[in-house]
């Protein structure tokens, strides 16, 4: 059995345009197929399906898309292009301008959280950041 999982984005009317954004977002990113109802795309390879399906479902934190980055300069991008004309949170959270929560995270962090001794230290700096800072979670 080979199933594939992948999401299922419910936009109201959107779901091109968002394809679109995401699509000049990532690298290794395209438009694989489109009609009025759904837009199949794939974002750094990842398969996603975009729905138009009218304003009765809304995004919410509770479900989000987690991108690892390895360089500052990587968040950076991230951070200011998924969430120009979006809402920034804390800890690396963000709702992009058509409501979908991203976090944005150092790859470097679940290192630093399995140090007993660094963690605690590392949680309290990045509780008072919005976009994580990587020089600023190494050195705490």
């Amino acid at each position: 059995m080979s199933n594939k999982i992948y999401p299922c984005l419910w936009f109201n009317g959107t779901a091109k345009e968002a394809a679109d954004h995401y699509c000049n977002i990532f690298p290794n990113s395209k438009i694989t197929s489109e009609n009025p109802m759904v837009v199949n795309f794939e974002l750094n390879g990842n398969k996603f399906m975009g729905l138009n399906g009218g304003p009765n479902y809304k995004f919410s934190p509770a479900n989000s898309y987690v991108i690892t980055c390895k360089t500052q300069s990587e968040i950076d991008h991230y951070w200011g292009k998924l969430g120009e004309g979006g809402v920034y949170n804390q800890c690396g959270w963000l709702d992009d301008k058509f409501g979908v929560s991203w976090q944005i995270v150092p790859a470097i962090l679940e290192k630093l959280m399995s140090d007993p001794e660094k963690a605690p230290k590392v949680v309290q700096a990045f509780m008072q950041m919005t976009k994580f800072d990587i020089e600023t979670l190494v050195n705490v």
